[in-house]
């Protein structure tokens, strides 16, 4: 069997395996994947195409693609490497998944080294199969950026990064789910925004801890919160259904700016579990995390949105949601 066949057969294989599960690429903290199931619950029935100006690990547009809820996708992030990494996974799944798996064995047996040259010639490059290399070993997944805009998390030395069969299931399963689906961008949010019109919904995840004037490490720079209110202030005008994920806490100490009133968002706190700081203290605060919810979605609900879900205990119901297969057809 030719060389090119034997990839496809493999290939083939590695995705019936992956058939019920929602692949993840691109590891990411503070990636709401874990709450993509509640996020899209709050969808209206019909959705022609979701934006997420702060796409990140884009969870909630594949678990939306998943559950074939949306029709197409815009995906933007001001971090112009992410998003050539998000063109290479949507369309070039082999090449990517090929660098990825030289890059994998490479390390072996010499795992600091090799990260740290991976890390310095990425910041060189800019390179997407270097920063996929990076991500999937760096400490908890967090990136970090210093004040010159430079990758500088440390890897965490206890793993190796997601096997190369695992990431190359997941990054082939995403393409099929996005490929000619997803307009991919690198523009700055605001402009982003602007351009939504009727028959889109919006899903944002700005930097954590609310957006504010400091520079969140997560980005190579930070973005202004009253230039942020304005802007949803100028979907609601233009009654653009939005979801914001935006704060959070941990027991009763807050985690991010709470926004304004007249913004008339209706906040849903989801419990996500026990933090883990608070174990190792004894403790057994429950981390929330806040999805925001604006009045031109509410006026699309038959039902007002909970105060409150337990994904530990409550189910949120998705509807029209289908199962489907990723996997008809190989590119």
């Amino acid at each position: 069997m030719c060389g090119a066949c034997v990839r496809v057969s493999r290939d083939r294989f590695i995705l019936e395996q992956a058939e019920m599960a929602i692949p993840h690429p691109i590891p990411y903290q503070g990636s709401k994947r874990t709450l993509a199931f509640a996020i899209i619950s709050f969808f209206p029935s019909k959705v022609e195409r979701l934006i997420e100006p702060f796409a990140g690990s884009a969870a909630v547009s594949i678990a939306a693609a998943y559950h074939r809820r949306v029709n197409s996708f815009l995906l933007n992030d001001h971090n112009r490497p992410l998003m050539d990494l998000w063109r290479e996974i949507l369309y070039y799944p082999r090449r990517i998944s090929d660098a990825y798996e030289t890059l994998w064995h490479s390390q072996l047996g010499k795992e600091r080294e090799f990260y740290d040259k991976v890390r310095n010639t990425f910041n060189k490059t800019h390179d997407p199969a270097y920063l996929l290399f990076l991500l999937a070993r760096c400490v908890k997944a967090s990136v970090r950026y210093n004040t010159q805009g430079k990758f500088n998390q440390s890897p965490d030395n206890r793993r190796k990064g997601a096997s190369p069969v695992t990431m190359r299931q997941n990054i082939m399963a995403v393409s099929r789910l996005l490929r000619n689906k997803a307009l991919l961008k690198h523009e700055n949010y605001v402009d982003v925004l602007r351009a939504a019109h009727d028959g889109d919904l919006v899903y944002m995840d700005p930097p954590y801890q609310g957006v504010c004037e400091t520079r969140d490490r997560r980005y190579s720079s930070g973005i202004n919160s009253a230039e942020f209110v304005e802007a949803l202030h100028d979907l609601n005008k233009r009654s653009i259904p939005f979801i914001l994920s935006y704060d959070g806490r941990t027991g009763n100490k807050q985690h991010g700016t709470v926004l304004p009133e007249l913004l008339a968002l209706r906040r849903v706190e989801v419990a996500v579990g026990r933090s883990s700081q608070a174990t190792l203290l004894g403790r057994s605060d429950v981390t929330y995390e806040s999805i925001y919810i604006s009045p031109a979605l509410l006026d699309t609900m038959t039902v007002p949105p909970p105060k409150t879900i337990n994904l530990a205990k409550d189910k949120p119901k998705i509807h029209n949601s289908a199962q489907r297969c990723l996997f008809s057809e190989i590119h």
